[in-house]
This record gives C-alpha cells, structure tokens and sequence, in this order.
C-alpha cells in the first residue's frame, strides 16, 4: 500500500505546526525522565532514612541497588507492550506505579519493606515508563534523531542537579516520610498529565523537506530478526563494556578523589557535581554526532578518550587535582555519550517500528553492565586494597570495544543502503 504524500494531512501538535510544535514534545519528555531520575537522589533520602531504621551502610544502599536491578530488567519487557498498550496508556501505568514506590516507602518501617517499596515498585515504574518518551521523540525526529534523542534523556542525567536539592528541602522541612509521600503523588500527578500528551504522529510521518513518495519500505531493508544480526551483537557488547567503564567511574569517583590524590573528602564529592555536568551535557553532543557520522566512528572515539582517562588515572599522583578531574570529566563525559548514542544507534541499524522492542533488548547491556561494573572494581579494591589497580582493566575493556566496534558495530549492507537514501532525502 502506498503512503500518502508526508505533507497531507495537516498535522498539528500544541496547536502549531508539528515541525514546530514537535520540539515540546522534548521538553515534555525531559519533565518525565527529570521525575524517573529521581531514583538516583537515593543518597539524600538514605541518611535519614539509615539513622532512623538503625541499620548499617551496606543496607542503606540495599533499595537503590534493587531499584537499578529491577529498572534494567523491566526496559526489555515494556518495551514489548508499548506498541500494544499504546505510549499514553503504558505512561500512565507507569507513573503510577513510580509514584506508589515513594508512597508506600514512607510507610516502610524496615529496610526489607524499602527493598520491595522504592526497589522492587518504583524500580518496575521507572522501566515501564523510561522509554516511552524515547519512541515518541523517535518517531518524531526521523530527520534528527540523536539530537532529539540526546535531548530528552538530559531529563534523566540531570535529574539528581534538581531533585536531590529539592528532597533535601523538603526533607528539612517536613522529615523524610511526609517527603516520600509529596514526591511521590508530585509525580503521579505530572507524569499522568504529561502521558496524555504523548502520542506518536501518523505512520510513515516526515518533515516536509523529506520526500515521502520516494522513501523505500523500511522492513524489506533492516534485518529480519535482530538476534540473527551480528550488528546486534557489536552494539549490545560496545553498549556494555562503556557502561561497565562509566558506571564503574561513577561508583568510585569521590573515593577514588580522596584515596589516590587525597583531596579534602567535601571537595571530592563537590567534583561529583562538575562530573554530572559533564555527563549531561555529553548525551545531545553524542546524539547529534551519531546523527552525522558513522556509528562505529563515535563508539571508537569515545573508547580513546576513555583511554585517555585511564592513562591519566594509572599515573596519578598525590596532589594532582587537574588530573583527577580531567580523567573523571572524560569517563562520565562518556557514559552520557553512550546513553545517547545506544537508542540512536538502534534506531538507525533496526526497523524504526520496532524500535521500543529493539531498545528494551539492547538495554539489557545497561543491566549487565551496571552489575559487573559495581562487584568487580568492589573486587578489585578488597584484593589490592586501592583503586589504583582500577584503571588496567578498563583500560583493557576500552581497546577491547575499539576492536569490536571497528568489525562489527557496522550495520547490514541492505540497512546501510537504505540510511544513504535517508540522508539524500532528508537534505532535499
């Protein structure tokens, strides 16, 4: 059946133009993911929540730990649902049950009660409701992709820079519980308002400098399966190995500040801020590159500017405090660009209809890579007792996915064909 030309009918979004009007769908999705990254404040509701139960550190850091675990696991599986479900219904499900996690966890009187309330609920809310805002902005960016994608996800990177002041606020004002409570219907209220909002343009949809009459059937020239694509395999390793690298980076970085350059243990954990920075604004910077440049280019630049850090780090010494944040600067830089450039990636190597099915799929590297990246540098550090040994492997893992990157994160010759058409189009 043919597509009707992309300029008929007239689509409107916000009550503009959808060119136009498609941008707010950005900042929307930048409000969703700012109230999703909230899990990542766990540290400002750990304190308080660790002097009143009367349990030890590791316990604390018990709920945060789940609600990774369960947030990685639960991507896949929505991802699966959001094109039966539709996005608005699948937003609304899972702003829902985000918003429970934080009120049920003001009435957790033990730390298992925590486990299960903030870990396992809010954990399984923000799974099912992350990458909904990711496949609307994908479908209506296919002339802008990474910058769109980049973008939106600033929302979750960003997210502890407001929200973390914001609970520590509140938490003065009125304690820890009544602020999980107010957190908690806060965002029921604005991820349901938001849901309605985000619904996904007319299919076959393009900007009007794309021509539609002339744009090729897209199943016919991505792969029929995506276990079957050595593509997959090249992303899903590159995707891990940087986010073991860059979620190891993060775990260590103030620890690692105060052991190996000894610096004064505020200012090691002020520098977590600067790095923060780093890694948000890395997420739009990689995407638009990843709309310009080939995949593998953008995967191998950031391995050697990973190297890079590392090389720093093992020669690091007492005092160097440009070093230190240099090195750290570039490893959070990097984790932010991959969380760009992965859903980008996918977009572009697989059937852009699948894409919350493809995503939720490659996303299990996050999952993997998140696991291995905490135990092994915890590892590392009780055998050798330093981090200095950190950085070897790393850096390993870094040549490693430079290897796999320049042979397999190449996309199948028919797909390939295809984004050269695309981009002809796009220009015209």
């Amino acid at each position: 059946m043919e597509r009707p030309p992309l300029s008929q009918p007239k689509i409107t979004l916000f009550g503009q133009p959808a060119e136009r009007g498609r941008w707010f769908l950005i900042l929307l999705g930048i409000i969703v993911l700012l109230c999703l990254g909230t899990v990542y404040s766990w540290s400002v509701f750990r304190t308080p929540l660790q002097n009143e139960l009367g349990i030890s550190t590791t316990q604390s850091l018990l709920p945060y730990t789940v609600a990774l675990v369960f947030y990685a696991a639960t991507m896949p599986i929505a991802g699966f649902y959001i094109p039966r479900i539709g996005t608005r219904r699948t937003t609304v499900i899972g702003g829902i049950i985000v918003g429970l996690g934080y009120i049920l966890s003001s009435f957790a009187t033990q730390i298992w009660g925590l486990v299960f309330t903030y870990g396992a609920i809010a954990g399984i809310g923000v799974g099912i409701t992350y990458g909904v805002p990711m496949v609307v902005v994908a479908r209506w960016f296919p002339d802008k992709k990474g910058l769109a994608m980049g973008l939106t996800i600033v929302g979750f990177g960003l997210s502890p820079f407001i929200t973390a002041p914001l609970a520590n606020h509140l938490i003065s004002a009125y304690t820890i519980r009544p602020t999980l409570r107010l957190l908690g219907i806060a965002f029921i209220a604005i991820i349901v308002a938001i849901a309605f909002t985000l619904k996904l343009p007319p299919q076959g949809w393009h900007p009007s400098h794309a021509i539609a009459s002339t744009q090729p059937s897209l199943a016919s020239h991505y792969p029929a399966s995506l276990f079957k694509s050595h593509s997959f395999y090249g992303l899903w390793v590159c995707y891990a190995i940087g986010t073991i690298i860059g979620l190891s980076a993060i775990g260590i970085s103030s620890p690692v500040g105060e052991e190996i350059i000894e610096i004064n243990p505020t200012i090691a954990a002020a520098s977590v801020s600067l790095f923060a920075v780093f890694n948000g604004v890395s997420r739009p910077l990689f995407g638009w590159l990843s709309d310009r440049f080939r995949p593998h280019h953008i995967a191998i630049f950031s391995y050697i500017l990973i190297l890079i850090a590392c090389i720093l780090m093992i020669n690091a010494r007492t005092g160097q405090v440009a070093t230190f944040l240099i090195a750290f600067c570039l490893f959070w830089f990097c984790l932010g660009g991959w969380l760009a450039m992965a859903p980008t990636i996918t977009l572009r190597f697989f059937n852009p209809d699948h894409y919350a099915q493809n995503y939720g799929i490659v996303f299990t590297a996050y999952g993997i890579g998140a696991l291995i990246g905490t135990v092994v540098t915890g590892r590392i550090r009780d055998l050798f007792g330093t981090y200095n040994y950190v950085f070897y492997p790393m850096a390993l893992l870094a040549i490693i996915g430079i290897i796999i990157a320049s042979l397999f994160l190449k996309p199948e010759k028919s797909t390939a064909n295809y984004s050269i058409l695309e981009s002809k189009l796009d220009k015209k």
